[in-house]
């Protein structure tokens, strides 16, 4: 039975249906739709719509059904229900009966699926950054590998200066960064909540929507119900950077496919990413990167179609808005698939260390060279680039390189030339001579490695996520911070103080499960406190101890806070981290609060350490 039956005397018909109903794509948000109602269960009960009994029960059978779309997600599709808000409902009232029914109580489907969405493009953007970390390392390891190898330089297609493989390598790094730093900025700006906003003014019942969107990981509730429901910004700007990133994998594609053609030969990509012909036995085909190309026009598609369909929508929401799942769904995957495969591409790749030294001679690539040594020599630089075409023109005739002039030769296009001019011409020379940052001589790609790999080594590429926590992380929350206050490393916190403070923490994921956790707790004052910081057994030394306070000094910085503190047994992971040794006697909140209820009050061997924000050299970014 549709959700809105009541209005209408007739049934829809059933091509209407298939025409309006949405669950064959929108199934991909169900993890998120239950999410949702878990936190809409908790706040109707701070409202009284729920009795605390009632939300323990529908939270049970809330995350009965989550495990259960877990374990086999295809499931929802079995059923002829309308859209997944529609399939999540008549599965608990199926758990539940009638107390079921009032789950949706001051909701709409439209603050419903636009936090739906906003939990899905979260979560979908924090995988792409790690696929986007994954390319960025290859990328630097091709390029270490090959620092030395030499490879000539295009514009206009033809040869132009010699280059290295690993300057080209760090271009392609360089686009990615960028793309990096886009996806960043999208994560940010769509890290608010629209639950609470209703169907476009706002929700009957008094709740606190800034606790409502802590409890679901968002920074903060949304300012206004009319745009709440309204925006899509947020699937414009990932598919306007999956769009830009597109274009630079198909760059990038496109000189791999120009550089394993045999014309060029400069490469050989593995049998792993390539194909052959069905009729012509010798060809080894480079469709990994065809298929780059190629499905780049798909997201450049969805884009403008997405793009199109907001033009001239009026407020509030419209059902046209039930067309941005689709592309954005599509857009996504597609530019998932092809960083993961541009990775895969890279891997195996072989590199003709002497093919690509012969090219980059030819062509008369040193040129600018003899252009500069003309110009060391006093001539002006418009005359010596004349001389030097006409070198070129004569060299050209001659069939033979440049370098391979000879003095007299070099004489009849201007006297000053001398045997000197023969070390300015080689290969080596030419390399060097771009010292001046971003060039390519030997120096300046070192510093440029050492630094990309630093960059990466700052952020953690080794698949760690860090995030705000979310509901349904609580248990393992608990887990981690009960383990740690056994040992004495944290205070023991039961699972209810953790729910009604799940806005202050932070967590991180490896191997897709939650496997460290940290809370900031500010107080009155505006001082801020790092708690129950812990990280589960076994998964100790991947830097989520680091990230987790990295992040939560970051978010302090945020609220404008100047001082954040610790007391712990481990100051020297702490100093590591620009934290200082102070006085518990600094912290009045601190022992009022916590320390005068602590049986080890007077015997306590745990060190004050405070950090303070003004000079803060932690991290240069938050991920959400």
């Amino acid at each position: 039975m549709a959700l809105w039956g009541g209005r209408f005397s007739q049934a829809a018909d059933v091509k209407f249906k298939q025409f309006n109903d949405s669950l064959k794509f929108d199934y991909r948000l169900a993890e998120q739709d239950i999410i949702g109602s878990i936190a809409w269960s908790q706040a109707l009960q701070t409202v009284d719509v729920l009795t605390q009994d009632e939300q323990k029960y529908l939270e049970a059978a809330l995350n009965e059904l989550l495990a259960s779309v877990q374990a086999n997600p295809q499931q929802v599709l079995q059923s002829d229900a309308e859209d997944i808000h529609s399939w999540v409902e008549t599965q608990l009232i199926q758990r539940v009966g009638d107390l079921g029914k009032k789950l949706h109580t001051g909701r709409s489907r439209n603050d419903q699926v636009a936090t739906d969405l906003k939990l899905w493009c979260k979560k979908t953007a924090q995988d792409l950054i790690v696929h986007l970390d994954n390319l960025e390392a290859k990328l630097i390891e091709l390029a270490r590998i090959h620092q030395a190898v030499v490879l000539p330089g295009y514009t206009h297609l033809q040869r132009a200066q010699p280059v290295t493989f690993s300057h080209w390598c760090l271009a392609y790094l360089e686009m990615l960064e960028r793309d990096h730093s886009r996806l960043e900025g999208c994560l940010e700006r769509l890290n608010t909540c629209p639950l609470g906003s209703g169907a476009l003014a706002g929700t009957a019942y008094a709740m606190d929507r800034t606790a409502l969107a802590h409890s679901l990981g968002f920074a903060r509730a949304t300012r206004n119900s009319l745009d709440s429901v309204s925006d899509r910004d947020h699937v414009v700007e990932l598919m306007s950077c999956a769009t830009l990133s597109m274009v630079h994998l198909s760059r990038m594609a496109e000189d791999l496919i120009f550089y394993n053609s045999g014309e060029s030969a400069f490469i050989e990509m593995s049998d792993l990413v390539t194909s052959g012909s069905s009729l012509m036995p010798q060809k080894k085909n480079p469709d990994a990167m065809e298929l780059i190309r190629g499905k780049s026009g798909r997201v450049f598609g969805s884009l403008a179609g997405m793009l199109m369909t907001l033009k001239a929508l009026p407020l509030a929401y419209n059902k046209d808005m039930q067309e941005d799942k689709e592309g954005l769904f599509d857009a996504l995957d597609t530019w998932g698939d092809c960083l993961e495969m541009a990775s895969m591409a890279l891997t195996d790749l072989k590199v003709n260390e002497k093919r690509t030294k012969e090219a980059a001679q030819g062509g008369y690539s040193n040129a600018t060279e003899l252009a500069d040594y003309l110009v060391a020599k006093g001539i002006p630089f418009r005359e010596a680039h004349h001389i030097v075409g006409i070198a070129v023109v004569v060299a050209i005739e001659k069939g033979v390189p440049l370098e391979e002039l000879t003095v007299a030769q070099f004489k009849e296009f201007s006297d000053v030339i001398e045997d000197d001019v023969y070390p300015v011409l080689t290969l080596e020379a030419t390399l060097a001579a771009r010292k001046a940052q971003g060039g390519v001589s030997p120096e300046q790609i070192e510093y440029a490695l050492s630094e990309a790999e630093q960059r990466l080594a700052d952020r953690d590429t080794s698949g760690l996520i860090i995030r705000t926590a979310r509901l349904t992380d609580l248990e393992r929350v608990e887990s981690m911070v009960n383990h740690w206050a056994v040992k004495g490393e944290n205070l023991p916190r039961d699972k209810s103080d953790l729910a009604q403070s799940v806005g202050e923490f932070a967590v991180t994921e490896c191997e897709g499960q939650v496997t460290g956790c940290g809370s900031l707790y500010i107080y009155d004052t505006g001082l801020a406190e790092i708690r129950s910081l812990g990280v589960e057994p076994g998964f100790e030394r991947r830097g989520q101890g680091s990230a987790l306070v990295e992040l939560l000094v970051k978010r302090a910085e945020k609220l404008a806070i100047k001082r954040v503190f610790v007391l712990t047994r481990m100051p020297e992971f702490f100093m590591k981290l620009g934290f200082s040794p102070t006085s518990k006697s600094m912290m009045p909140e601190k022992v009022m609060k916590d320390c005068a209820m602590c049986i080890r009050q007077h015997a306590c061997d745990e060190v004050a350490l405070e950090f303070h924000i003004s000079s803060s050299t932690l991290i240069h970014k938050e991920t959400i």
